[in-house]
């Protein structure tokens, strides 16, 4: 034990671990899905290409401990591989089990970081595969996990040059102190200006003392895929834009602060490390002077990526608190589909145990998902006891407004 390697949080597993278990004090942070399997499904097959996927990463070795030095919850990459392994059982005990086991929280310190049941009964296949959030997210788990168990089912070859996230983290603390330093100079000078009260809706509920989730879900009618096929435009920067454009029609300033995931890795060589791929950092726009659409789009997403440049600084962020309460921005596509292949047959999604504790005591959160027909679907999730279903109906109906009036591009932001 003594010989342990330790490494520290990433910025962005910091902020996970902190969000769920000190503010929201979550018991879950699980991220996983319940698979319906083809009858044709070998299972002994499956579980071999389920367990050379574990084997051949160290992402799945990877172990909260707490540091003996500081206390801090760091991790270590030198677990032991929790095999897959088939559970052959009646239809009536898989109901009994798949309500226990698919709901256990994690037990974060010294312990698994993931849950991979392979459940066989007289009528059916399963798969179970579940990761604490902290280690793979969901595009993670869809893009490499899934993506590596149907190519050893397949019995296709997998490059024996597989990254290691350990490595990846080790990159990072390399970086100079200097590079380190002028990120959380930049990251504190964008910060100074947001306020909690100035840059979210008015809240109109009072009668509620405590923080309470509420959620809010519908489709977009007036734009589909088909817009950003013709104009090339990139979706996330489009429903980023007018979700800041909205937040300016409610918000008491010209300033808009979000925060938004960023997900994928810059370096080719990083692309394919097993592991938690996405991060969470601020962006903001001063509409202070005004400008087409055209204009926001295009340098929005120049800013975008000078901001993502400076994302190995973000602990300075979560550390500090500087963007608490700050609204919070997701666009998903390809993640939410409802259905997986193995082989060349179809795994459906029957079942995905959603965490017993909101993530984060969150302000407002928008979340925006392409589904299978072509259409955004947009779900806030909020803070109930700041804000009423009521206003959320408004900040929607303003927002499809605003995403209407952006499909012209030469429109001037004050006119929308």
């Amino acid at each position: 034990m003594e010989d342990r390697k330790i490494y520290p949080l990433r910025p962005i597993q910091r902020f996970l671990i902190d969000a769920h278990f000190k503010k929201a004090k979550s018991t879950m942070m699980n991220v996983g899905a319940l698979l319906k399997l083809s009858p044709v499904v070998d299972m002994e097959r499956l579980a071999d290409a389920v367990n050379e996927t574990l084997a051949a990463h160290d992402i799945f070795r990877c172990r909260l401990i707490l540091n003996p030095d500081t206390q801090d919850i760091s991790q270590t990459f030198d677990g032991e591989i929790v095999r897959a392994e088939i559970e052959k059982m009646s239809d009536e005990e898989f109901e009994l089990l798949r309500k226990k086991k698919l709901r256990m929280p994690y037990k974060i310190i010294n312990q698994p970081l993931y849950h991979i049941y392979l459940f066989e009964t007289p009528t059916s296949k399963y798969a179970y595969v579940d990761f604490y959030h902290a280690v793979m997210d969901g595009v993670s788990i869809a893009s490499l996990f899934h993506r590596e168990i149907n190519l050893r089912y397949n019995g296709r070859n997998i490059s024996d040059k597989l990254g290691s996230y350990a490595q990846f983290i080790e990159d990072e603390l390399n970086t100079p102190e200097i590079e380190l330093a002028e990120g959380h100079k930049y990251w504190r000078n964008f910060l100074l200006d947001f306020d909690a009260v100035k840059n979210l809706p008015p809240v109109d509920v009072n009668t509620v003392s405590r923080w309470t989730k509420g959620q809010f879900k519908t489709t977009f009618k007036n734009i589909s895929e088909e817009f950003f096929r013709t104009t090339r435009r990139k979706e996330n920067i489009f429903f980023l834009a007018a979700s800041m454009i909205t937040l300016l029609k409610f918000a008491d300033t010209k300033k808009i602060f979000m925060k938004m995931i960023y997900t994928g890795r810059e370096k080719t060589n990083e692309r394919m490390i097993m592991g938690l791929m996405y991060d969470v950092f601020p962006c903001a726009w001063d509409f202070s002077k005004d400008m087409t659409v055209a204009y926001f789009l295009n340098n929005l997403a120049g800013k975008i990526r000078t901001d993502s440049s400076y994302k190995k600084s973000l602990d300075i962020v979560y550390n500090e608190s500087l963007a608490d309460d700050c609204p919070f921005f997701s666009f998903r596509k390809g993640i939410s589909s409802d259905h997986l292949t193995i082989g060349n047959t179809t795994a459906l999604v029957i079942d995905m145990p959603p965490n017993e504790i909101s993530a984060a005591e969150n302000s407002l959160d928008i979340n925006v998902v392409l589904n299978e027909h072509g259409m955004y679907e947009l779900k806030l999730e909020y803070d109930a006891s700041r804000f009423s279903e009521g206003l959320m109906k408004k900040f929607f109906a303003e927002l499809e407004n605003v995403v209407l009036k952006m499909q012209d591009e030469k429109t001037l932001i004050s006119r929308i």
